[in-house]
């Protein structure tokens, strides 16, 4: 009668047993989740409504372009709207183009307020194929009635003679152009994320039912955090672009994903050793939650590092992405279990998981790997790194940094026109540089501008508040040598004049600044990001040496998937440069998030050995059973990265190439081989100074 019953308890059709606190709790998770989505929806699709995208949300928070766009927003009329309307014929503007293209421009001069209030100046270039006509608007309150007011100007000279190409060019129409694309990612970003997630669950479970639930819960996770998110940007004026709130979708979506593999994959175990779902999920979250725990916090405390930059969209990104993981984190740790609890055994249909009974045998891949790496640890880990280190070098081929016209994959007419005039007007600067000085100095700032070296013309501007304005034209094209030389030199020249203050901005004064700075967060924000990831490591393991050994292996990994992109990103993908901000977030990123596979691999090789297994033994149970949940969990965190790819903007794009691949090296090569290798060859050393050496 006993064997009875319990092959009853034991076959997966009959109901799980009732467990009061089984019951009591997960509904109750479940219950305020549903009252923190009743707070949250109205305030998330908010979000929206408070990125910001301009100049100054991306620049240095200290730097003299992004105090001169702070200080232009205080002039009469406010910042201003630079364009340049661009008219081309191939084979030579005529007498009725030229007269055609006066009086449109007449006609939009007249539409619009002008700096200076007078109409735009015919610039002709010198093989008579174009004349362009720079204006700026000004009395533009914000970012998206400046968008609209260039989208006017296109609509207003859309009428022109057969055969002559119109065209809006300048900073202006290039950051028209950005709001518009990225005003049509969110959606695509969302829904494509989503997408490739539900797919790779669907392969992993191999059930049509258990896929949904992770997503489900991550969704939830997602409306939480942008609530939260616009929360910040309310009560501390919190800096979120368009940007930063695509990565933050990006990594709910991967990490989310990531943890709730790890807990569903230890919950599957314990059912089989537990008769009630509640306490197998009980038993999973005690053995992966502090792996879960780590691994979330090491990426948050990497992002949060990132207060520690001068770079204004850096510093932004840390917090909202930090925000990201920790509701991914809250979501998996108490939505998925509970879901999965009164859903019972049933949700792993058709593979159930009946208590008592053992997984099905087969031949593991990842225990074939970790024999691999067994039977010469020495030479695997020699062979893994020489290739890592061979795949770095590729890094010496990267591209120069990206210009602002190359910022897209497409290309908007702001980009086609700057192209235009590159070439009919060939080394001649088109695009003002921007002085501000004290209004006193203004006639000694300008006489001394007019001199300096590379300088063609400047022109006074506005005056206001004390400060007067003034329009600096190289003799060099936009952010050639020649002209990043002439600010070099109008820095240092207007510098030495007492009392102006003078200030050096615009849009290649801000490239320039965004390069610099980059280079000095790297020095700084890195070693922050070091330091916390190897204490939250040391914290968990209890040791100084399996840190280590995690660190450097993320810092090699991220090396290669940098070598890669100097691989690919001009040869195969046609890039004509490299964002300054790459090498900085593809370390953040990389360090915080591969990481995450080390601590899943280590934390269960560290179970296994306080169970008094040996190393060898314990490295290799810990590959065995972790393994297809790391290679998992790494695809989709890759997948989800790969997404940034289907965006238009070059940056995204590369540091979504980066991360993914470094992601799966990092799966794949890495944890499997490396990390493996280096635990059998240090054996009980590798968790000194702790009590397992």
């Amino acid at each position: 009668m006993q064997t009875t019953s319990l092959r009853i308890q034991s076959d997966p059709r009959q109901p799980d047993p009732p467990n009061a606190s089984g019951r009591r709790l997960p509904w109750a998770a479940i219950a305020a989740w549903i009252l923190v989505l009743l707070v949250a929806v109205p305030f998330a699709g908010k979000l929206n409504d408070v990125k910001r995208d301009t100049a100054v949300d991306y620049l240095p928070a200290g730097a003299d372009s992004t105090q001169v766009a702070r200080l232009q927003e205080k002039l009469p009329g406010g910042d201003t709207t630079d364009l340049v309307l661009v008219y081309h014929r191939d084979g030579g503007l005529t007498a009725a183009d030229r007269r055609a293209a006066d009086g449109r421009v007449a006609e939009v001069a007249g539409r619009h307020e002008l700096v200076g209030g007078g109409a735009a100046r015919a610039v002709p270039s010198k093989d008579g194929t174009t004349v362009m006509y720079p204006m700026a608007l000004t009395g533009l309150k914000d970012e998206k009635v400046r968008a609209e007011a260039v989208k006017d100007v296109r609509a207003e000279l859309s009428a022109h003679p057969a055969g002559l190409s119109v065209q809006v060019a300048g900073p202006g129409a290039l950051a028209a152009d950005s709001q518009e694309v990225f005003a049509s990612t969110d959606g695509t970003l969302m829904f494509a994320t989503a997408g490739m997630v539900a797919v790779l669950l669907i392969l992993t479970y191999r059930s049509p039912f258990l896929w949904l639930v992770p997503l489900v819960v991550v969704g939830v996770a997602a409306m939480a955090a942008m609530a939260i998110v616009y929360a910040l940007v309310q009560g501390f004026d919190l800096v979120v672009t368009s940007m930063s709130s695509s990565i933050m979708t990006v990594l709910i979506f991967g990490a989310g994903t990531d943890y709730a593999l790890l807990i569903v994959s230890r919950y599957r175990e314990e059912l089989r050793r537990h008769r009630a779902p509640y306490d197998a999920m009980r038993r999973a979250l005690r053995g992966c939650g502090p792996a879960v725990l780590a691994s979330s916090g090491t990426v948050a405390a990497g992002l949060l590092c990132l207060l520690a930059a001068d770079l204004n969209s850096s510093r932004g990104l840390g917090p909202v992405g930090a925000v990201g993981v920790v509701c991914a984190l809250a979501a998996m740790m108490t939505l998925l279990p509970a879901v999965l609890v009164l859903l019972g055994r049933r949700v792993f249909w058709p593979l159930i998981p009946a208590y008592g009974s053992e997984p099905r045998a087969r031949r593991s891949v990842f225990a074939a790997m970790g024999g691999a790496a067994a039977r010469r640890p020495g030479l695997v880990l020699l062979g893994g790194t020489a290739l890592l280190g061979a795949l770095a070098l590729g890094a010496l081929n990267m591209p120069g940094d990206l210009k602002q016209q190359d910022t897209f994959t497409d290309k908007p007419e702001s980009v086609t026109a700057a192209r235009t005039l590159t070439r009919a007007y060939p080394g001649a600067g088109t695009q003002p540089i921007s002085v501000l000085t004290r209004s006193p100095h203004a006639a000694e700032v300008l006489e001394r501008a007019r001199g300096t070296d590379g300088v063609e013309r400047a022109v006074r501007g506005r005056s206001g508040g004390g400060w007067a304005e003034i329009d600096v034209f190289a003799a060099d094209a936009p952010q050639s040598a020649g002209e990043l030389a002439t600010i070099h030199s109008l820095r240092s020249g207007l510098e030495r004049i007492d009392g102006a203050d003078a200030l050096v901005g615009g849009p290649s004064a801000q490239q320039l600044d965004l390069k610099d700075t980059n280079a000095h967060d790297r020095k700084i924000v890195i070693p922050f990001v070091l330091v916390a990831v190897l204490l939250i490591l040391a914290a968990l393991l209890r040791s100084l040496i399996a840190p280590l050994v995690l660190v450097a292996a993320v810092i090699a990994v991220w090396g290669a998937a940098m070598g890669l992109g100097g691989l690919v990103f001009e040869p195969v993908f046609g890039f004509a440069g490299v964002d300054p901000g790459l090498p900085l977030l593809s370390f953040v990123f990389l360090v915080a998030l591969g990481v995450d596979y080390g601590i899943f691999l280590m934390h269960r090789m560290r179970e296994e050995s306080l169970r008094g297994a040996p190393v060898a033994e314990a490295a290799l149970t810990a590959l065995r059973t972790t393994g297809g949940v790391i290679a998992a969990a790494g695809l989709v965190l890759a997948a989800t990265f790969a997404v940034l790819a289907s965006l238009p903007m070059v940056m995204l794009v590369e540091l979504g190439f980066v991360v993914a691949v470094g992601v799966l090296l990092d799966t794949f090569l890495v944890r499997t081989y490396l990390v493996t290798s280096a635990s059998l060859l240090l054996k009980r050393r590798v968790w000194w100074p702790g009590p397992l050496s």
